[in-house]
């Protein structure tokens, strides 16, 4: 089975595209679903989150303000470092776990992960192909303006965030562009199906 990394940027229509792999029955993995489970009450990362940025960023029922962190983490570099440093390691272990378990209960000829900073963590590496979804800057900017109703100035400091869009590209074994129709969106993820399956 390939172990296949799906990444983009904020914005570029990655989830768009993983829904239309689990049409196709792609097994995938959510690397975001699994950090928000890391960060759940109780979980040792939350108590470490605790004591590295206080309980300001706890909500009243003991829950993560993702909206106060994200604030604090994209306008502080270290604390973005802090953060990643604190919840990566638990989600590397859960895809890892998850991999070996597709392999052994499916004869899926590939498996996909969902990691958004599969770049800027330096985990490219450990998968076999990957999947960059692109789209033009412009259009990504006002997708994540009118997704997550930002200011410019936020939109342009979470984009900045991360590792460009063209950088991604360049080190991608495969590319999906999101600037065109669904319909163009779809063939290009029908095709990516069947060079995987081939490939494996």
């Amino acid at each position: 089975m390939l172990r296949v990394a799906i990444t983009g940027g904020i914005g570029t229509g990655k989830s768009y595209v993983v829904r239309l792999l689990r049409r196709r029955t792609v097994p995938t993995i959510d690397a975001d679903q699994l950090a928000r489970a890391a960060v759940q009450p109780g979980q040792p990362a939350t108590e470490a989150l605790r004591a590295r940025f206080g309980p300001d960023i706890f909500a009243v029922d003991g829950s993560l303000d993702r909206a106060r962190l994200g604030r604090l983490v994209f306008a502080d570099p270290a604390a973005r470092a802090a953060l990643e440093a604190l919840v990566h390691p638990p989600v590397r272990r859960a895809i890892d776990a998850w991999f070996r378990r597709c392999g052994a209960c499916t004869d899926a000829p590939f498996a996909i992960a969902d990691i958004p900073l599969l770049f800027e963590t330096g985990r490219a590496g450990a998968f076999d192909r990957v999947v960059v979804v692109a789209c033009d800057p412009a259009a990504q900017r006002e997708r994540v303006r009118a997704r997550d109703r930002l200011p410019a100035t936020e939109v342009d400091r979470r984009i900045a965030a991360q590792l460009p869009i063209a950088d991604k590209v360049a080190r991608a074994d495969a590319v999906v562009t999101t600037d065109g129709s669904f319909d163009d969106t779809d063939r290009q993820v029908a095709a990516l199906c069947r060079t995987l399956a081939g490939d494996s």
